[in-house]
């Protein structure tokens, strides 16, 4: 294979030739099933909001499609590339504290590129220019060069997603990913995130309490409801 960082055919399949997401017979939890009886397929392109009162199990769903969870049963299936294939944003945003926005936010970047570079080879001009890009995108080029640890949460938050973003992941898990923000910076991460789901196909899968702002951004919504997933208007439900 060779060390070309723009040679994405093989990292990056045509997806729109296969099923994005497929949950089987699926039941999530732990010593006991938060959620069970879990079937459904997420097609390439569709944005998917959880909804439900806290501690009922959505966070584990979440989880347990990222491939961080082992399920009690069933199973979660896909054909996305183990490098990079999956973005996940979870509540606590898993950044480098004592690294600056442009280094978390190049993590990303990394997934791109094949995997026989060095983590610690310099990225390439395209990935440059895409990482100035991203953090231009969520209003946080200014705080390019400070430390992720001493940004408000909003920020940081902002961090976190432009670092997944910027992977351009096939599928997208984030958890209450608009939280902490104010409503300007809501719409940009609402219209950044689209742009990517429209531009390479991606499928969106996201924990949020807020449902007006679910309803923006996601074509299904699922609710947890007596240990059981529910999409509004199946009418099989």
């Amino acid at each position: 294979m060779s060390g070309d960082e723009s040679s994405k055919s093989e990292d990056y399949p045509d997806n729109s030739k296969s099923e994005a997401l497929v949950l089987r017979n699926l039941s999530v939890g732990y010593n006991e099933p938060l959620v069970s009886q879990i079937n459904s397929e997420i097609l390439p392109g569709e944005s998917i909001a959880i909804l439900g009162p806290s501690g009922i199990g959505k966070t584990t769903l979440l989880r347990t499609i990222a491939g961080l969870i082992r399920p009690l049963s069933g199973e979660v299936s896909h054909n996305y590339p183990e490098r990079g294939g999956v973005g996940y944003i979870p509540q606590r945003l898993g950044l480098v504290r004592h690294s600056t926005v442009r280094s978390n936010i190049s993590i990303g970047a990394r997934t791109r590129r094949s995997k026989w570079l060095p983590f610690f080879f310099p990225l390439s001009k395209e990935l440059k220019t895409d990482v100035e890009s991203a953090m231009k995108s969520l209003n946080i080029e200014e705080l390019a060069d400070i430390p992720v640890r001493i940004l408000s949460g909003g920020q940081q938050r902002r961090v976190a997603i432009a670092r997944t973003l910027i992977q351009k992941p096939r599928l997208i898990l984030a958890d209450e990913f608009l939280g902490e923000l104010d409503s300007e910076n809501v719409d940009s991460i609402i219209s950044a995130t689209k742009k990517l789901v429209d531009d390479i196909g991606a499928t969106l899968i996201m924990v949020e309490h807020h449902e007006e702002r679910a309803i923006d951004l996601a074509d299904r919504i699922w609710r947890i409801s007596g240990n059981l997933l529910i999409e509004d208007g199946d009418s099989n439900q």
